[in-house]
């Protein structure tokens, strides 16, 4: 059985939650206005919406950073996707689509079997962290990403094409854009 995959990742200290941009984290839902009935839940099915805006929230979580948020640059970008490449060869994997921005990534990634989602991005971050840190030395936060990331499952073909597409032509000022099929990276401004 393959499965596909929309993973996304944030930089560290760069989309904190409580962001006014929204954001896909754990949250608490009250129900019935009684505490006891409150359910924790996180909105990260595909075309489900993301938590509003919790000014104390992000200003908490804040000034618990123990580093600047990081900020990518082509440099980073292009030892990332190489360490994505090989990590997705190594597990046997296949990337359709690859995009890096100065503050997250999205990767398409088609899996055999049924590894837990957790599992795939967690390889990607771990063996891309590794990569980034032998060649720029650790940052101060000692972790170049956020703790966790958005993992949802593409259901259909349909799905999977409009994510590519999402991935490869969507993004706002791509350091890299990349898929098989495009026999090349495509580097772009990167600004902010």
């Amino acid at each position: 059985m393959n499965r596909t995959w929309f993973l996304s990742n944030t930089c560290y200290g760069q989309w904190l939650p409580g962001d006014a941009r929204g954001f896909v984290g754990h949250v608490w839902e009250h129900r019935d206005g009684d505490d006891e009935n409150d359910i924790r839940i996180v909105h990260d099915l595909l075309g489900t919406d993301y938590d509003g805006d919790i000014p104390h929230l992000e200003a908490t979580v804040r000034s618990l950073m123990i580093g600047p948020p990081i900020s990518l640059t082509l440099e980073h970008a292009l030892v990332a996707l190489t360490q994505f490449l090989e990590t997705a060869k190594h597990r046997n994997w296949s990337i359709l689509a690859a995009a890096i921005m100065f503050n997250h990534f999205h990767l398409v990634v088609e899996v055999l079997n049924d590894p837990a989602p957790g599992k795939i991005l967690g390889d990607f971050k771990s063996w891309g962290t590794r990569a980034l840190t032998k060649q720029f030395g650790a940052p101060l936060s000692k972790t170049w990403w956020t703790e966790r990331g958005s993992k949802r499952i593409l259901k259909d073909e349909a799905a999977v094409r409009a994510v590519c597409n999402y991935v490869l032509i969507k993004q706002p000022n791509p350091f890299i854009v990349w898929s098989p099929g495009s026999g090349a990276v495509i580097e772009a401004s990167g600004a902010a």
